[in-house]
């Protein structure tokens, strides 16, 4: 028998079996294995994209994100394809996790969680303990009709306002988000042009872009959830994600003409020209875009001059900056765009080096729990015995702190518990982020007693392990401060506690699971788009307290 009757046969085979059936067998495979399968004839092509196939896919999607929310709806948004809905899942969950930017020094820690048939990127406000966790979004990524995420929108501070744009490329591995600005055809060159320009000139780009292509929702939908909270949320969400795909598709997808461009650079250059009534003399406008992107770059020069992280070092060696006038005229149009890249980063205690002068934001690697890996992940804690509540909201000292713990092993191949800092819900910087609040050794039992025998409920508090280590003893000031001794005690239930062995100061830490925290949480509303994507200013003070809902709480851990 040829080989064309043997695969003619196991295509005969494969179509014959009943869907239920198919369901469990591709549950066992991966997506690119199913397409492979469908390469093989014609015939297997077309029974894994009919209709008949839908289980199969079904149980890609769920097979990708173990637990999707609401996929039943998503597929009936999709057109009644599951297909359409794991080329979404396939491409979308490696961006799904934790994201960080190092300003404002308080902690910018977005999340990426699975929308409406899209990703939504939303940042966990810093605040106090509180019975409900803040939150703001910063963009939402949609699916396209055949399920691909090509669908860009950034949020705003204004209720309801929209930025439109682009996905330029996403890799499948990606670390870093990159906003740009893309012109013609080619993303990827086009990425490559924009981060050739002055950081001044980048800045005031992204900025006009936001300018000319913002959009805004109908009031009832302005208002609507981002994610489903029940099932009394999809059908508003369903409307929802149509008005956006209108709006998306009505302002071609956030691009902006070039001469629009040029001329808002014009007006904006005339704004910043003194009048002789300032006492000074009425400076005369360039005649080319070159001259104004150079009396732009002048203005800012300060702001151009920044410092240049490890991992940018490579990227920025020539010092040479590409003309505004000259990447403009690489396309007829410019639009926002998100290009999700990989990169060789650097790192210390999971916290990435970051550039200074790029509108990015780096993903924290989350450690999988495992036997001897028991306590990775993400944890929030709060200093004081005994635990705070969320009823304590605004006594004193008990501001929320987010800890990604993960294992390392020293130069001595033993293995260490590291607490990394990546959110602090004080006023005014206690800890930089990327601390580590405290490291332990696991393979070394602490001798020291647990300070307190009951909890708030008179009830006694029992002990199932405790491990030596050391606290963080310094607040600002050191980029690696010192230490000081200190044990780290396994509650038995389940949370954590690090006491400092001087002070008897102790954080106690209780796993998180942030998604469903952000589910029941508080929206407030968004830094202005750009800076809410990656907020560039140094700042080492709360910048979200002006908004309605935070905390009037001042209160810090000492």
């Amino acid at each position: 028998m040829s080989s064309s009757e043997l695969a003619c046969d196991g295509a005969d085979l494969i179509c014959s079996l009943p869907e239920d059936v198919l369901a469990l067998i591709s549950a066992h495979l991966r997506p690119r294995d199913l397409l492979a399968l469908s390469a093989a004839s014609r015939r297997l092509r077309d029974a894994l994209s009919a209709g008949g196939a839908d289980k199969a896919w079904l149980a890609q999607c769920r097979r990708l994100l173990p637990s999707p929310p609401h996929l039943l709806a998503w597929r009936a948004a999709a057109g009644g394809s599951s297909l359409a809905v794991c080329r979404f899942l396939h491409s979308a969950a490696p961006l799904l996790g934790l994201w960080v930017h190092q300003n404002p020094e308080l902690g910018n820690l977005v999340v990426a969680l699975p929308g409406f048939l899209s990703l939504v990127a939303v940042r966990s406000i810093p605040q106090e303990l509180s019975p409900r966790l803040r939150w703001a979004p910063v963009f939402e990524l949609l699916a396209d009709a055949d399920g691909r995420p090509t669908i860009l929108f950034l949020h705003g501070h204004h209720p309801g306002a929209l930025f439109p744009g682009l996905i330029s490329s996403l890799h499948p591995h990606a670390n870093v988000l990159f906003l740009d600005a893309q012109t013609g055809q080619d993303p990827v060159a086009s990425s490559s042009q924009f981060v050739r320009l002055a950081f001044g000139d980048r800045r005031r780009l992204l900025d006009l872009l936001v300018a000319a292509c913002r959009v805004k929702l109908p009031p009832d939908l302005a208002a609507a959830p981002l994610f489903a909270r029940s099932d009394e949320d999809l059908p508003v969400l369903a409307a929802r994600r149509e008005a956006m795909l209108r709006l998306h598709r009505e302002s071609g997808g956030g691009l902006v003409r070039t001469p629009e461009v040029q001329g808002l650079l014009l007006e904006a250059n005339k704004k910043t020209t003194p009048s002789p009534c300032d006492g000074g003399e009425r400076i005369r406008l360039p005649r080319s875009l070159s001259a104004v992107a150079g009396y732009v770059r002048n203005g800012l020069r300060q702001m151009v001059t920044r410092s240049v992280s490890a991992n940018s070092r490579a990227e920025y060696a020539d010092s040479k900056h590409l003309a505004l006038d000259e990447f403009l005229r690489t396309g007829e149009s410019v639009s926002l765009s998100i290009r999700g890249a990989r990169m060789r980063l650097s790192t210390y205690h999971a916290w990435p080096s970051m550039h200074d002068n790029r509108f990015a934001l780096y993903k924290l690697t989350v450690q999988a729990t495992m036997p001897g890996w028991e306590y990775a992940g993400l944890w929030g804690g709060t200093f004081g015995w005994p635990p705070g509540r969320p009823e304590d909201e605004c006594k004193p000292g008990k501001p929320l702190f987010f800890l990604l713990l993960t294992y390392e092993e020293d130069s001595e191949g033993k293995l260490l518990l590291i607490a990394t800092k990546v959110l602090e819900g004080t006023h005014y910087v206690v800890h930089p982020n990327g601390s580590s609040m405290f490291i332990v050794r696991m393979g070394e039992p602490s001798t020291e007693a647990f300070p307190w025998r009951t909890d708030r409920e008179s009830h006694n508090v029992g002990v199932e392990r405790s491990f030596a280590g050391e606290g963080i003893a310094n607040g600002y000031g050191f980029r690696y401060p010192g230490s000081k001794p200190g044990s780290l005690f396994v509650l038995q239930d389940g949370q954590l506690a690090f006491v400092w062995r001087e002070t008897g100061a102790v954080l106690t830490l209780r796993r998180l699971d942030l998604v469903e925290l952000l589910k029941k949480g508080e929206r407030v509303p968004a830094l202005q788009p750009i800076l809410n994507f990656a907020y560039l200013t140094k700042s080492y003070s709360n910048v979200f307290t002006g908004f309605p809902g935070s905390s009037g709480c001042s209160s810090s851990p000492r």
